[in-house]
């Protein structure tokens, strides 16, 4: 029976039970009369009175009928709203209480509802207590594991089998984003594939000697260099992750290859440099090999023909000088390439200035035995420069001064100039001619114990500084002053990107999840979503208005994951009327210069992709993608769910479904109203919450959820 003749006949039974009873006394009063009284009644009740009669009941009884439907149907409200409380209470948000309707009976169900509920939460405070305690070492090592990789410099990515990402650090994100291209930048993530980024079957044949090593019971390791989209080479380093464990050949026989780790490394600019450097070399043997054939065919000539007039012999000796002269521009131009080369690569880091001093001390004193030690330095101070060759680049300006003023001792002061620090090389005793500083500053290390074709002039160009000369006459000091840049903030409080809690980086459950049933047979619980919202110029999207703004985060495994998000502003190249400004804050100033909706899109779908979307009254904010398919080219084909409608499957008697009124009967709490990316957030923790009043609704799975949502009212908006 459907519901809308089920409360036909609810409002039509009070009437008819009436009509019957009063038939039915009718009847009896009719039998129990005798012909006399029969005739008398008969008389009375005409048909012209039971006419008006029936006149003046029908409308009493259409009344109470009325009357009672609307009881009813109130009552069933009632009831309904106190279940779908009851269910928030037990499901989503414990902290709820059921509020009384108002009539006695259910009024009792609501105060025993909300002890149940006070028992509870006791109970589960206390289980929950009880767990946590027992689980807190196996959380520890998971979050201490995690947060090693986290921080760690090389690049790590841990996945499954099927290449699903289950845990990946900032180092592996950042590398992929800028090595892989456009398409790469949002490619990391939990749940999402590592094929994404990385050519499948590289994967899949390092796998398949994995498994082979296994099997032999050999140490497994595999790698292979993988090219990726945009341009850039990878080395990448396979290990295993096992099932399984213990010694003997029964253990051994059971371990199983259940995932895999991959250590990455950009080798691109040393595949090009080394790539240059053999030209180089072989431009350098090649240029060489003819000098040299040159040479020798000149002096072999000289020799086997003595006799030779001097004309001749001069000419011989010409040829000799003229490719020894062309062989040592060749060498001179290698030196010089090979100097630029190492002033190109090398690697700065951050180092506090008086470690610095101490690297340098330690040198000068283990390799020109004479002492070197700080005088005055600020142990506050950092400095990011190549602290291998500024060292070395110190300790030959010793080695020299040793050498050439027997100078045996050095002092080193360190102190802070501005944006600059002075690393001063100070001594006592005779002064120094400028033109000899001069000529130091510009000559190779190869004093001191060191050999490198670099010059101090080279170190400090390279670091941004300058280097001179200068002597304090007052106190007979002279000193080498190296100017070079302050680091811009110590390592201990260097700005970074804030990361989220460490946990959102893995999550090992994906190892049981291979993804290969149908969507709409999987259940809510296992699929991975990219909850997102828009903002726009107005409510109007067949009628010209555009998005000014998108923001999405994801969901994998039931978990939210707030380092995963998608924000950015769109240019709508029209004009933002003020409603919309007063709504969403977004001016027209803010939106100058930012990305167009054709750049977006196509970032946004890949943000997206293998995932479900999910949006609170989501067909207004796909319209505004659908409008762009053909402007585009993309096309969001991913399955949907709305919250809108969810909630109105979970609560239908709740009289408003405004993304505000379900947050506050789930205990959500927004921040950022009518931001885009806070909208999202909202929903996102909202859509958790509706998933276990889902589940006792026996809508378990996407294919019953979007069979449950058709079937809402809300389901009819359109746009």
């Amino acid at each position: 029976m459907s519901p809308r003749l089920l409360r036909l006949v609810v409002a039509g039974l009070p009437p008819l039970a009436l009509i019957a009873s009063m038939a039915l006394a009718a009847l009896l009063l009719r039998a129990d009369l005798d012909a006399a009284g029969r005739a008398a009644l008969a008389a009375v009740f005409t048909s012209e009175r039971l006419a008006m009669l029936a006149l003046v009941l029908l409308p009493a009884l259409a009344l109470l009928g009325w009357t009672w439907w609307r009881r009813a149907a109130a009552q069933r409200a009632a009831g309904l709203r106190l279940a779908g409380q009851i269910r928030v209470v037990t499901r989503a948000n414990p902290a709820q209480r059921v509020a009384p309707p108002g009539q006695p009976a259910l009024d009792a169900i609501a105060v025993a509802a909300n002890e149940l509920a006070e028992e509870r939460s006791r109970l589960q405070a206390e289980s929950q207590a009880t767990i946590a305690q027992a689980m807190s070492r196996v959380e520890d090592e998971r979050n201490r594991f995690a947060a090693l990789v986290a921080e760690l410099e090389q690049s790590v990515l841990v996945c499954n089998r099927d290449g699903t990402i289950l845990l990946f650090n900032e180092a592996a994100r950042s590398l992929l984003a800028v090595a892989g291209g456009e398409r790469a930048t949002h490619a990391v993530g939990l749940g999402r594939s590592a094929f994404g980024v990385l050519d499948r079957d590289l994967v899949m044949h390092a796998l398949e000697k994995l498994d082979a090593q296994v099997g032999r019971g050999e140490r497994a390791n595999a790698h292979f260099v993988a090219a990726l989209r945009g341009g850039s080479q990878l080395r990448v380093n396979v290990a295993p992750v096992l099932r399984g464990s213990g010694a003997g050949a029964e253990a051994q026989a059971a371990l199983a290859v259940t995932g895999f780790v991959l250590l990455l490394q950009d080798i691109t600019e040393s595949v090009e440099r080394d790539a240059r450097s053999l030209a180089l070399f072989q431009d350098l043997v090649d240029g060489t090999r003819s000098a040299i054939a040159h040479i020798r065919a000149a002096i072999g000539a000289m020799i086997e023909q003595p006799a030779l007039d001097a004309p001749d012999r001069a000419g011989q000796a010409q040829i000799v000088q003229a490719q020894a002269a062309r062989l040592a521009e060749r060498l001179e131009s290698v030196g010089s390439d090979m100097a630029a080369r190492l002033r190109r690569n090398w690697p700065v880091e951050e180092i506090r200035g008086v470690d610095l001093l101490a690297l340098a001390c330690r040198r000068i004193g283990r390799r020109d035995g004479f002492a070197a030690s700080i005088d005055r330095a600020d142990p506050e101070l950092w400095m990011r420069v190549d602290s291998f060759t500024l060292v070395q680049a110190v300790s030959s300006l010793a080695g020299r001064l040793h050498e050439e003023f027997a100078v045996r001792d050095i002092r080193f002061r360190l102190q802070a100039a501005g944006q600059q620090v002075h690393l001063d090389l100070a001594w006592k005793g005779a002064p120094m001619s400028s033109e000899t500083a001069f000529t130091w500053q510009n000559d190779s290390f190869t004093h001191g114990g060191e050999d490198s074709p670099l010059s101090l002039a080279q170190v400090m160009e390279r670091h941004g500084g300058q280097a001179w000369y200068q002597r304090d006459t007052p106190s007979q000091t002279n000193l080498f002053r190296l100017a070079l840049p302050l680091a811009p903030e110590r390592p201990s409080t260097l700005s970074r990107t804030p990361l989220p809690a460490r946990p959102e980086f893995y999550d090992f459950d994906l190892f049981h999840r291979s993804g290969t049933a149908a969507l709409d047979e999987r259940r809510l619980k296992e699929l991975s979503y990219t909850v997102f919202d828009t903002e726009t110029t107005g409510l109007e999207p067949g009628m010209g208005d555009e998005l000014v703004s998108i923001g999405a985060v994801r969901i994998v495994n039931g978990r939210l994951l707030r380092s995963e998000t998608f924000e950015t502003l769109v240019d709508p190249c029209r004009s933002v009327p003020a409603q919309a400004v007063a709504v969403h804050g977004i001016t027209p100033e803010r939106l100058a210069g930012q990305p167009k909706i054709l750049d977006v899109l196509p970032r946004f779908h890949g943000f997206c992709e293998d995932t479900v979307l999910v949006g609170h009254n989501a067909a207004f904010d796909l319209r505004f993608l659908q409008l762009k398919e053909a402007q585009t080219g993309v096309c969001f084909r991913q399955p949907v769910l709305d919250t809108l409608l969810l909630a109105a499957v979970v609560s239908p008697a709740e009289p408003s479904q405004s993304l505000e009124a379900i947050a506050e009967r789930l205990g959500v709490a927004i921040v950022g109203r009518h931001t885009a990316l806070g909208d999202a957030l909202a929903t996102a923790e909202v859509f958790l919450k509706l998933l276990p009043l889902l589940a006792g609704l026996g809508i378990e799975t996407l294919g019953q959820a979007r069979a449950a949502s058709e079937r809402t009212y809300y389901a009819r908006l359109n746009y």
